[in-house]
């Protein structure tokens, strides 16, 4: 019982002492063993730039949407697998950039690699990215999981913010063993309280959201 009152106060003290708006933490606060790899902090991403707003790796999240990803992180490391983070807390400026962004048609540095198959124009049409999106409201993480022995990202069939059909959760021309893998994904994230977004299988979004507003800090 003792341990359960720790833990309890534990999340208490972080969300306490953040410098963060109240009711958010950083990630690796409250579990360093779920990996971080913020890809618009670099330019590993669909629009080969880094992203304003990312100012650091330091992955933040609600403290509702934190508290289910322990959860799910404590459930896979019985399975010697980890929890990896693409994205979480998103501000609204980065998602202005995006739409920046998609407006000049002549940078598409990466296109062959995130959306070979789709004009940059219907990135937007096609809900691929969003105007508004779940992520600046606190709730919403990409994700995937690593398996801890080699350290390699399980086969989920595409690559992370893969625009395409083929990234829908439920893409049926995939090997068993990538659709296993999703399965496994979308399993232990829902029984532990996230929905996921159907186009995009790293894409969850905190069921009972403590926010219907639309954030703005910077990630530092």
């Amino acid at each position: 019982m003792l341990s359960k009152y720790f833990y309890i106060f534990f999340f208490f003290c972080i969300v306490c002492c953040s410098k963060l708006p109240p009711g958010f933490v950083y990630i690796n606060d409250i579990d360093e063993s779920i990996k971080i790899d913020l890809r618009y902090f670099t330019t590993n991403n669909f629009t080969g730039h880094i992203i304003e707003g990312y100012k650091s790796n330091r992955a933040i999240i609600s403290y509702d949407a934190a508290k289910s990803l322990v959860q799910v992180q404590n459930e896979l490391r019985k399975r010697n697998l980890s929890l990896k983070i693409f994205d979480a807390y998103r501000p609204q400026r980065s998602v202005n950039y995006f739409i920046n962004w998609s407006k000049d048609l002549s940078d598409t540095i990466n296109k062959i690699i995130y959306y070979p198959e789709i004009n940059k124009s219907q990135l937007f049409p096609m809900g691929y990215i969003a105007e508004r999106s779940g992520h600046s409201r606190g709730s919403t993480v990409d994700l995937t999981i690593v398996n801890n022995k080699t350290n390699k990202e399980l086969d989920m069939g595409t690559r992370y913010d893969f625009f395409g059909p083929e990234s829908s959760t439920n893409f049926s021309n995939i090997t068993d063993k990538q659709r296993s893998n999703r399965v496994l994904l979308l399993e232990v994230m829902t029984e532990n309280g996230f929905k996921n977004y159907p186009k995009e299988w790293w894409h969850y979004t905190l069921e009972l959201e403590p926010f219907n507003y639309y954030f703005n800090f910077v990630i530092d």
